[in-house]
């Protein structure tokens, strides 16, 4: 079932910082709409990657010592990981310090140069570090960045130009023949009547402040803008080459669709199609731009302290079930939501309590009255064709939801099938058929009919959540799960011996797990407080050194804090008596392998309570590298020794 090429791209990812969960949404939005194309026969290529030149970047490389190259590859590493933690099939993944890219995008700006598409100029304004935009005084809002809200510094440099008033014309017009080319509807209207109808401004791609960047070949003091080397990765990934592109480019481009954020929309649907234009290249099919995942009701910030990573969040809930809660609870075309209430909120009743639970007790049920094998399908009853034709109705609600990127209405269709299922069996009640032994057919039709739902429903769940619907397949020991086989009813082949019922998910203690998750935050704001304290200032004078009360402190008793998987609590004497102090190394060593040990105590901090534990004091230890730590034992020195 081949159904052509389906080009999918994420817009690629800033290097500046480790991704929250809110930028990781997108990558998980994007990989399963290409789960579902491919499930369809479409010949999916799935590109995503990261975005590492600019004067954040040298300027952030500069602040930490390294260089800009050691800086992305750490980042650029960070984020693949996450990419590759959260299951996403990425066919490629595009970095613009890439070789390959690098030389395309001089080619591109030197073509467009030479066609009298980019020219020389200069540029005076107010520019925003981490949009890496420049804005006019009228732009300004408050006097800041009309996009992220920092504050702006005057600029004025000597740069190259596009010219994007020449193609405004053009460009409009494409947008108007197509009237799906962004998505949606609402982005369109934005950017026709807020942006192109007012008219265009050249745009600026070059920058001589910063040398970050990849070089202009033709002018050296030059680099090229952002705009046209991040933006040309879509079609670089491919082989685009003006002096003759691969046979890659030549099958997939133009992409079918780019999913971005609203935030650069303005980017993609302006600035793209226009250099494309200028290229003679074709455009893309679509553009959408996706809403924001917040905290709460406030866009993530670590100043904020709102922030939430995949990895913390995969550690506590699964993989599988972060997938779903992102795909599940973004609203189409308004700002989703996230917290931990809200995901063992769906955790328990979408998860445990529907989807778990349905799995587990007809699989138990085909154990329990046929020894896990079922002998017929033919006792049928009148409620059986409503309940097929329900079970049958999701794929095209999915196919519609999909075709429109509403996918968690894709993922209700999935969780309303499971619902019904459950209903399925309310209704006919195989406990009840169980006891009756001329009822025997009547039964194993029941529970053949849920099982064939429940094939269904596994085959549907993997654009959302792949190792779960294969899970489900091993249960009942099934692998069938291609398209062809959901758009009917009855694959599932009578006589299949089903394996053990297994708890697909664990309801979640909500009490207790937000216990210990704000107990490891408390205690991770106070060892970042008292980071900051020791680190934060760059000289100190002896005086001020001399008020640290460091002393020699033996642990005569060391056992984990209950409510916090990260702190110790220490017994410590310290030579004028005990006191306890609560640190945060559980995950470096065990309490039987401090106690006796001898250590340097902070001794003259004031209290805090950390998890209940009253903190008198901190140990010092050493970071030894990236996750090492090591405390800093001092055996053999009498308690309370003064260290100097």
């Amino acid at each position: 079932m081949d159904k052509g090429k389906y080009y999918i791209t994420t817009a690629i990812a800033y290097t500046s910082k480790k991704p929250h969960i809110g930028n990781s949404y997108e990558i998980v939005l994007t990989d399963a709409i290409a789960r579902f194309k491919r499930m369809q026969g479409y010949d999916v290529f799935f590109c995503t990657g990261t975005d590492e030149h600019g004067q954040k970047i040298e300027e952030l490389a500069k602040a930490a010592g390294i260089t800009p190259k050691e800086h992305v590859d750490k980042v650029a590493g960070e984020i693949k990981d996450i990419c590759d933690l959260l299951n996403t099939t990425y066919d490629h993944f595009i970095r613009t310090t890439d070789d390959y890219h690098e030389k395309t995008v001089q080619k591109i700006f030197k073509k467009l140069y030479d066609q009298g598409d980019i020219y020389k100029g200069s540029y005076e304004g107010h520019y925003c570090v981490p949009c890496e935009s420049f804005f006019t005084d009228a732009q300004l809002v408050d006097g800041k960045c009309p996009d992220c809200g920092r504050e702006v510094r005057l600029a004025k440099e000597e740069a190259y130009f596009l010219k994007l008033s020449k193609y405004q014309k053009q460009l409009e017009k494409h947008i108007e023949e197509h009237p799906n080319f962004i998505y949606p509807e609402s982005r369109k209207n934005e950017m026709l009547n807020n942006f192109i109808r007012p008219g265009l401004q050249d745009l600026c791609v070059s920058r001589t402040a910063f040398k970050w960047g990849v070089p202009v070949t033709f002018d050296d003091r030059h680099v090229i803008y952002v705009w046209i080397d991040a933006l040309s990765n879509y079609i670089t990934a491919l082989g685009y080459d003006p002096d003759g592109s691969s046979e890659m480019y030549k099958k997939y481009w133009p992409a079918n669709v780019h999913i971005i954020g609203k935030d650069i929309i303005r980017f993609h649907t302006i600035y793209w199609p226009i250099m494309l234009m200028a290229l003679g290249e074709p455009l893309p099919e679509q553009v959408y731009g996706h809403p924001w995942l917040l905290f709460g009701t406030d866009k993530m910030s670590k100043s904020k302290g709102n922030v939430i990573y995949a990895d913390e969040l995969t550690k506590r809930f699964g993989v599988d079930a972060v997938r779903y809660y992102l795909l599940s609870e973004m609203p189409h075309a308004t700002d989703g939501s996230i917290s931990y209430e809200t995901m063992i909120e769906r955790f328990n009743s979408d998860l445990a309590n529907t989807l778990g639970n349905l799995v587990n007790r007809t699989v138990a049920m085909v154990n329990k009255y046929f020894d896990g094998v079922l002998p017929c399908n033919t006792c049928e009853d009148e409620i059986d064709a409503s309940f097929k034709a329900d079970i049958l109705s999701a794929l095209p609600a999915m196919e519609k939801a999909f075709d429109d990127f509403r996918i968690a209405d894709a993922v209700e269709a999935v969780i309303n099938s499971a619902k019904r299922s459950n209903k399925y069996i309310d209704e006919t009640a195989p406990w009840a058929l169980a006891k009756d032994e001329e009822k025997k057919d009547r039964l194993s039709t029941v529970l053949y009919n849920l099982l064939e739902a429940i094939r269904i429903i596994a085959a549907e769940l993997v654009p959302f959540m792949p190792e779960t619907a294969e899970a489900i397949l091993s249960q009942i020991n099934c692998e069938e799960k291609s398209y062809d086989s959901i758009l009917s009813f009855g694959a599932y082949k009578v006589g299949t011996k089903v394996n053990a019922a297994t708890p697909l998910f664990n309801r979640i203690d909500a009490k207790a797990m937000l216990e210990e998750i704000e107990a490891e935050r408390k205690a991770q704001a106070f060892d970042e407080a008292k980071k900051a304290e020791i680190e934060g200032v760059a000289k100190i004078g002896i005086e001020d050194f001399a008020k640290v009360d460091l002393r020699v402190a033996k642990i005569v008793e060391c056992e984990p804090v209950k409510k916090a998987k990260k702190l110790l609590k220490l017994t410590l004497n310290d030579g004028a008596g005990m006191r306890t102090v609560a640190s945060g190394i559980a995950k470096w060593y065990k309490p039987e392998e401090l106690i006796g040990k001898s250590v340097i105590l902070v001794s003259n901090l004031k209290p805090a309570v950390l998890c209940g534990v009253e903190s008198q004091g901190m140990i010092l230890a050493a970071d030894c590298g990236e996750e090492d730590v090591r405390v800093i034992f001092v055996d053999g020195m009498p308690e309370g020794s003064k260290v100097r």
